[in-house]
C-alpha cells in the first residue's frame, strides 16, 4: 500500500493514532464508569467485537475461557484483526486496544451490551487490565502483542500459521475487577444468549471448591444459536 497510514479511511479507530495515553488514563481513573458490575462487563466489550464479526460473515464461534489466576481468554473464529502494510511495508494493525472506538466511546447514542451498560470499546479491557495479551491470525499473516494497563509492551511478534483465522484476546482485570464469584460463567452465559449471531462456549477452569480441587465445569450455550 503506497498511500500513508494518516489518509486511511477510519470506520472504528484513527489509523494515524497508535496509543492514546490521556484517553488509556482517563479509563483507569473512571473503572466504576467504564466497567460497571466488574468482570462481566469487560467480557462482553471483549465479545462484542466477535459478534460484530459475526453478523458480517453470517455467523460465528466464540470460547471463553476462565483461569485460576483471575485473567479471561476470548477466541473467535473471525478474519482476525484488520492488518495492512504502510507506505514504508511496515506492518500496521488497528489500534483496537489502546486507542478509542470512534464508534462507541463519549458518544450520547452508544448502543448498550446484553448488561444494559454502554458498550465504550476494547481499549476499556486493556486500559483495565493489568496485563492483556492480543493474539491475531488472518490469511496475510498472524501475530501477537502485549499490553500493560492497556499500553504496549512488545511490538507485534510473528507466530506460525496454523490454518485458522480469529482473535484471542486474554486478559487479566486489575483486583479490583477480578471476581470469585461460582456464578459467573452463568451470568455470562445468560447475557451473551441474546447476540444470536454467535454461539459461546465457556470452560471455566476455576477451582469451584477449592479444599476439595474438584475442577470447574464447562458451560455451553444453546447449539441452537449458532446461524448458519
Amino acid at each position: 500500500m503506497d498511500v500513508p497510514k494518516s489518509a486511511w479511511r477510519n470506520t472504528t479507530h484513527d489509523w494515524a493514532s497508535t496509543v492514546n495515553l490521556g484517553h488509556l488514563e482517563h479509563i483507569r481513573q473512571n473503572p466504576v464508569v467504564f466497567a460497571p458490575g466488574g468482570l462481566r462487563h469487560l467480557v462482553l466489550e471483549v465479545v462484542a467485537y466477535a459478534v460484530d464479526e459475526a453478523e458480517c460473515t453470517g455467523g460465528g464461534h466464540c470460547r471463553i475461557t476462565l483461569h485460576p489466576d483471575g485473567s479471561v481468554a476470548v477466541a473467535d473464529d473471525g478474519r482476525g484483526t484488520d492488518t495492512r502494510l504502510d507506505e514504508h511495508g511496515r506492518v500496521v494493525k488497528k489500534p483496537v486496544m489502546a486507542t478509542e472506538d470512534l464508534r462507541f466511546f463519549d458518544r450520547p447514542d452508544t448502543p448498550s451490551l446484553p448488561d444494559h451498560h454502554p458498550r465504550r470499546g476494547m481499549s476499556t479491557v486493556a486500559a483495565l487490565s493489568t496485563w492483556l495479551v492480543h493474539t491475531n491470525r488472518r490469511h496475510n499473516g498472524s501475530w501477537t502483542q502485549r499490553y500493560e494497563h492497556g499500553v504496549p509492551t512488545t511490538d507485534l511478534q510473528v507466530i506460525p500459521a496454523d490454518g485458522t483465522t480469529g482473535t484471542t484476546v486474554h486478559f487479566l482485570p486489575n483486583a479490583l475487577l477480578r471476581t470469585a464469584s461460582s456464578a459467573i460463567a452463568d451470568v455470562i452465559t445468560q447475557l451473551t444468549a441474546s447476540w444470536t449471531h454467535l454461539s459461546v462456549t465457556i470452560n471455566d477452569r476455576r477451582t469451584t471448591l477449592p479444599s476439595a480441587g474438584r475442577p470447574g465445569t464447562g458451560h455451553r450455550c444453546p447449539p441452537s444459536r449458532r446461524t448458519p
